[in-house]
């Protein structure tokens, strides 16, 4: 058997201890009690506006106050849902992302003057390289109107996302203070694909891929490493002859959309969506053509297109996620084809090196989201404006316990000063009998009979009210009170 372990005996507590803990309770216990003896009707007693001399309008006033305030407050908590909801869904808002492509030479053989192209004697010192620049920029709104005007000078591409232009003379625009989005925040990985080269050149060529990837945020801060915000990338090669290069951009969309299959986009009429849109849209099908099972409407019947989705004839609502997954797949990389010219007529022109340009149409947060509606919902203000509100009801509560009371001391002056005798008989009847249901010895339960001197209570016998069991236990009670017997022997 095992042992149970070494026993921890607990320590015995003090008398200082005791008493201590007590205190507590009673604090506790009493702010309780203050709390629950707080008003909290902010309403106005029947009549207040009749008492009210020459300021009757003051009460009215209130009343409508007190009206806007409950549809104030009703309004005010309906767009507050909604602008939650609203941040919640994560609406996205598209612009052009414009990228501009140029390389430059360096120590290219038409750039020596000393060199003779038909000399088989080549200097040792001499490397012929270039250095291609790709750099993005988010073109604003008003950059969006000067490219619809200049749509008449580009051509698209095979990518229905991207255009390209070769204007001569374009280059790129400054960034504007505060841009938020850099070029590096659209694209999770960047690749360069070189095509062999012909075997004219005098040098070899490096046709290695190039490859960035984005890296991970840091646990410790949300703020990317350096490597991973940029507006431009550089790469430099040795080589003395044009290449054909693809540079290969991959999305970083947040959340993840995808590319989906025939299948899917067949259903639901989308070639590109994220994981829950595609799980809407299959549901939004679902219950379109009516194929719920009338019974169990977790369960759908699969028509001719259902089928091929899912390969059966019906299938189970909560397992949508698991139909859609195997038709989900990665999108494929934006390709911008460029030509890196180090020929001399190429860069000896007036306007070299002329750029290529392409348009990227990219998803970003919606502008009012992150400037307006976040804010709004995180403002440390909101917290304390609420508590501020809540001891202005309080004090308002109060004031209004204030003038109830007054409303009823003025009711029973008004009533005395009208019929001072009346008054009084009522008043003393009333509290007469109050103080017979405190005490006990009430003549009968809810019964409004002040003084037993009427016809029933004279006659006697079978059937009268002294036959009750109320008037037998009455009187047993009274015989059993103490004293009873001694004061009327």
């Amino acid at each position: 058997m095992m042992s149970a372990g070494p026993a921890h005996h607990q320590l015995p507590i003090t008398q200082a201890q005791i008493q201590q803990e007590s205190h507590r309770r009673e604090a506790v216990n009493h702010l309780a009690k203050l709390r629950s003896r707080k008003p909290t009707d902010k309403t106005l007693p029947d009549g207040v506006e009749e008492t009210l001399v020459g300021e009757g309008d003051v009460a009215v006033a209130y009343k409508k106050l007190r009206d806007f305030e409950r549809r104030l407050d009703a309004t005010m908590s309906r767009k507050r849902l909604d602008i939650v909801d609203s941040v919640s869904r994560n609406a996205k808002r598209y612009k052009t992302l414009r990228v501009w492509i140029t390389n430059t030479v360096e120590d290219q053989y038409w750039q020596n003057n000393n060199f003779n192209v038909d000399s088989f004697d080549f200097p040792s010192n001499l490397e012929s390289t270039y250095r291609v620049k790709i750099e993005g920029r988010l073109l604003d709104d008003e950059d969006e109107i000067t490219k619809d005007e200049e749509d008449g000078d580009k051509m698209d591409t095979t990518d229905d996302s991207t255009k390209t232009a070769t204007k001569s003379g374009a280059k790129p625009v400054p960034a504007k203070p505060g841009q938020r989005y850099r070029f590096s925040h659209f694209f999770k990985a960047l690749t360069v694909d070189f095509d062999q080269p012909t075997a004219s050149g005098r040098l070899p060529v490096d046709t290695t891929a190039i490859e960035w990837k984005k890296p991970e945020r840091t646990p410790a801060g949300s703020n990317l490493p350096a490597s991973a915000d940029f507006d431009e990338l550089t790469f430099k090669r040795h080589g003395d002859e044009n290449v054909n290069i693809t540079i290969n951009l991959y999305r970083h969309e947040d959340p993840e959309r995808y590319e989906l299959s025939p299948e899917l986009s067949d259903v639901i009429d989308m070639t590109e969506a994220t994981r829950q849109e595609a799980v809407a849209g299959l549901f939004e099908y679902i219950k379109l053509m009516k194929l719920q099972e009338d019974d169990e409407k977790r369960n759908f019947r699969c028509d001719d297109l259902l089928q091929k989705l899912i390969g059966r004839e019906s299938g189970h609502i909560p397992q949508l996620n698991e139909y859609v997954t195997p038709h989900l797949r990665p999108l494929p990389p934006i390709k911008l084809p460029y030509t890196i010219r180090v020929d001399q007529e190429f860069h000896s022109a007036p306007d070299a090196p002329k750029p290529t340009i392409y348009d990227i149409r990219v998803s970003v947060d919606d502008p009012l989201r992150s400037k307006h509606l976040v804010p709004f919902i995180h403002n440390p203000s909101y917290a304390q404006t609420l508590r501020e509100i809540h001891q202005l009801d309080e004090s308002l509560a109060v004031l209004i316990q204030a003038v109830g009371d007054s409303k009823a001391k003025h009711t029973f002056l008004t009533s005395m000063a009208n019929d001072p005798v009346g008054f009084v008989k009522n008043w003393l009847s009333s509290q007469k009998r109050d103080l017979e249901v405190i005490m006990g010895e009430a003549t009968r339960a809810g019964a409004a009979v002040e003084d037993p001197v009427g016809d029933e209570w004279r006659r006697g016998g079978k059937g009268s009210v002294w036959d009750t069991s109320n008037a037998r236990e009455s009187v047993n009670v009274l015989l059993s009170k103490q004293g009873f017997t001694a004061g009327h022997r």
